[in-house]
């Protein structure tokens, strides 16, 4: 199954992924974890150490290698570029988890980012080929990797929200620029829940019946954020196991 995580930033995205990737290995699935957030590293979350992280340089930023895929560095390029070895050469490899750091075309100046775009585009679409049992993205809140063509690959577009106006109002961008992707399936997981009324609040705005679960806020993930431990772990995040259930139940 190939989920994609998005939503506003600062809602925890980046953290129920690494939850979600984690619970998944412990039930003995393959998992393709991908960083395609261009603001927080997906890799710490899953316990792989700064120095690994930082030898897997994002795909975006090897400006040789795109260059060598696409044709070279004028004019013309070919937009459905080979990147298998890409899948092969640039991850991480820890058990029956593999990682990638894609990173982000980042708006700003006059440069065109055409060719980084192709690379990544199709990234993509190999990924949502693999025979993994699960591939898991972690999206920036503009799902910006995801075309009409790759996205049919996508599953599930998971959008998490915490119960905040302008952190709504982002989910439902995502939501409907998924569906305009043809992404069929669309639900949200309500995050940092304190009280029963934020609860009422995200069911009113997002409609019961499109939430997964609701997880509640958590002290202890913030003081490890505090003292350096980043890693993530499925048991930390109470009601993250009976979402995956959901997940499961509403794939067959």
């Amino acid at each position: 199954m190939k989920i994609a995580v998005s939503g506003k930033g600062g809602v925890g995205k980046t953290t129920i992924a690494a939850g979600l990737v984690s619970l998944l290995l412990s039930r003995g699935h393959n998992v393709f974890a991908v960083d395609a957030d261009p603001d927080v590293s997906l890799g710490t979350l899953l316990g792989f150490t700064p120095d690994q992280i930082d030898q897997l340089k994002p795909i975006v930023e090897m400006q040789e290698l795109i260059a060598k895929k696409v044709g070279g560095r004028g004019g013309l390029f070919t937009l459905n570029p080979d990147v298998d070895d890409i899948v092969t050469d640039y991850t991480l490899r820890q058990g029956q988890l593999q990682f990638l750091r894609m990173g982000a075309v980042k708006a700003g100046g006059s440069s065109c980012y055409c060719r980084e775009s192709s690379v990544l585009n199709a990234l993509i679409a190999v990924l949502l080929l693999q025979d993994n049992d699960f591939v898991v993205l972690d999206m920036s809140a503009g799902i910006e990797h995801l075309t009409r063509g790759t996205a049919r690959g996508v599953d599930l577009m998971l959008i998490i929200s915490d119960p905040s106006l302008v952190s709504v109002k982002t989910a439902l961008v995502v939501e409907r620029l998924s569906r305009e992707l043809g992404i069929q399936k669309t639900m949200f997981i309500g995050n940092r829940i304190r009280r029963p009324r934020e609860e009422d609040f995200l069911s009113e705005q997002l409609g019961r019946k499109n939430i997964l679960g609701f997880l509640p806020f958590r002290e202890e993930i913030l003081e490890q954020s505090m003292e350096g431990d980043y890693a993530v772990n499925h048991y930390e995040i109470p009601g993250l196991a009976t979402i995956v259930d959901k997940i499961a139940a509403n794939s067959r």
